[in-house]
């Protein structure tokens, strides 16, 4: 096996990383121009055209949906694992701040209103992921505020409407088409035009102060993550438990049936929401002119009516129910933000179960005599999945399994397919991980519509989504590594110390063979960077990129309920 692999053509990368930390090692606030031409340098994947004097709008919007809203007005960031931290360090009360949100981002992020933004951090992951955003987003503002320079204000006023001429104009003026501007103006919506004049009357100079960049602390973070669960649930110390990684909404869904029980509602808000698309879609379900899974297309109706106000009274609703049938979700406080969710199995009514979760000739009356939990993670970036699965293992009684779902990028498929590892190769410990993986793609294809499984593959568990360029991933590609991801290898370095009596080795291939427990991985494909489309979060995934999703999350249950089923008879 040619291990050097991801290493023979990261120079690019390990230089930027090293003059991020050089930088970060300042007490004082440091310039995130001083990290530009590195960056650019790098040659990212997702940053291809950090060099052009034209705006890289792929790269732009990947950085304005990880960013809150709010970071237009922000000068200073500054970095910290907890709030401790911040107040040691002369930042006040900052979870008192306004709490801010990206969108496809979950980070505890507070502004103070004026210019400064708190970010709390789980790992050095969060440090590789947060900086090379900033970078981006501050290269390609500056580039737009250079080009607006060529127009009045009014001609921005008047490009409001996609269909007028103005618009095209102010494209033109821009270096960027009409569909591109068109994607930024979805995302910044009726701010579309203030935007435009920000970016015109300045440029963008960010500082960056990291607190405490130190492993103690990041232990401390998940220290602080880990109290609050115990708090809550102080029989994860008594009980055998069942450890999934996934999202917080397709487990409880599949388990709790809230959905389904309301088809109603839901149809109802479908034929007056106006979204066209989604009751499209529904009419063709009901004439049965599509395979799509009439449960997933609920799941999804359900997320997006929430997302209304009249739609807000079915969270309480929804989380009444799940208590009801055993399902508890902890928010995390005062650390990073992964909320877990505790299900006890003898409290879960499989008469309300997802019609595709039990087999046909299985009721789940076994479930009733179980004495095990599930804990499932909103899953971390990155090394917090290290932190946090080694402070589990550090406290829950017993662990039966460990299922990996997460989304990654594909060099060999397309949206919506599933990807089966058995070998990880992990940046981080440089290890390379071969391991008997619990799925096979029988597990996952019958609840697959729209894509293809694909298992024996080999993964890369990279540093961070902009810390891969051209050259990295050709010779991944020529290797057979066809998987790009960030959480799989720190999960398994965490899974070796849990049956091992040392800290994981370094730079070793690494085999797993031997683990006293199920280790399951699933990945769904949200990208594929080879395609050169706009894609690597440049948008949410559609109503068919859930299906691969409820997919690896049926296939993870049905293995944890006949793993389940086998030890409940065995006692």
């Amino acid at each position: 096996m040619e291990r050097t692999v991801p290493k023979s053509a990261s120079d690019e990368i390990d230089l930027y990383l090293r003059t991020i930390y050089s930088l970060l090692r300042s007490t004082t606030e440091v310039q995130i121009r001083s990290l530009e031409e590195v960056h650019a340098g790098m040659n990212s994947s997702l940053h291809l055209d950090a060099r052009k004097l034209s705006p890289d709008t792929s790269a732009f919007i990947y950085a304005i949906l990880r960013l809150p809203a709010c970071i237009a007005q922000v000068k200073s960031i500054v970095l910290g694992q907890s709030g401790s931290v911040f107040t040691h360090h002369g930042y006040q009360d900052v979870e008192s701040w306004q709490q801010v949100y990206a969108k496809a981002r979950r980070r505890p992020t507070y502004f103070d209103g004026i210019n400064t933004l708190s970010v709390f951090i789980a790992s050095q992951s969060d440090i590789e992921d947060v900086v090379p955003v900033l970078t981006a987003y501050q290269i390609e503002w500056n580039k737009m505020h250079s080009l607006l320079q060529k127009c009045s204000s009014d001609c921005v006023l008047k490009a409001e409407k996609p269909e007028s001429p103005e618009f095209a104009d102010l494209a033109e003026i821009l270096c960027v088409s009409v569909d591109d501007l068109n994607r930024m103006r979805t995302i910044w919506g009726a701010d579309t035009i203030p935007m435009l004049k920000q970016i015109s009357s300045r440029r963008c100079n960010f500082g960056l102060r990291l607190l405490s960049g130190s492993l103690s602390e990041y232990w401390r973070a998940t220290r602080i993550w880990w109290d609050n669960i115990e708090k809550v649930q102080p029989t994860l110390m008594e009980r055998p438990v069942y450890f999934i990684s996934s999202n917080p909404h397709s487990i409880p869904n599949l388990l709790s049936g809230f959905a389904l029980k309301n088809r109603e509602s839901l149809v109802a808000y479908i034929e007056k929401s106006g979204n066209t698309s989604l009751f499209e879609e529904w009419k063709k379900l009901q004439q049965m002119d599509v395979p799509s899974s009439p449960e997933n297309f609920f799941y999804y109706a359900l997320k997006k009516f929430q997302q209304t106000d009249e739609g807000k009274e079915l969270i309480a609703a929804q989380i009444s129910d799940e208590i009801a049938h055993g399902i508890s979700r902890i928010p995390s406080v005062h650390s990073f933000d992964v909320e877990a969710q505790v299900v006890e199995l003898r409290m879960l009514d499989p008469g309300q179960f997802d019609p595709r979760l039990l087999p046909s000739n299985e009721n789940g009356e076994f479930l009733k005599k179980s004495d095990a939990l599930i804990v499932n993670i909103d899953y971390p970036l990155g090394l917090g999945a290290y932190n946090i699965l080694i402070k589990l293992a550090e406290h829950l009684a017993e662990i039966l399994g460990v299922y990996i779902m997460g989304k990654a990028a594909t060099l060999n498929g397309i949206r919506g397919d599933v990807m089966i590892p058995n070998v990880v190769q992990d940046e981080h410990s440089q290890n390379t991980y071969l391991f008997q993986n619990a799925f096979s793609a029988a597990d996952v294809m019958p609840y697959l519509v729209y894509g293809t499984v694909m298992d024996n593959q080999k993964t890369l568990t990279v540093l961070g989504t902009f810390l891969q360029n051209a050259r990295l991933m050709d010779v991944m590609y020529r290797e057979g590594y066809t998987d790009i991801e960030m959480e799989a290898g720190p999960y398994l370095s965490a899974v070796y110390e849990m049956f091992r009596p040392k800290r994981h080795p370094i730079n070793e291939i690494v085999n797993l063979q031997g683990v006293p427990f199920d280790i399951g991985i699933l990945h769904y494909v949200s990208d594929t960077p080879l395609s050169k489309g706009k894609n690597l979060g440049a948008g949410a995934l559609s109503y068919e990129g859930m299906d691969s999703t409820y997919a690896a999350s049926l296939a993870i249950l049905r293995r944890i309920f006949a793993q389940e089923s086998k030890r409940v008879k065995r006692t």
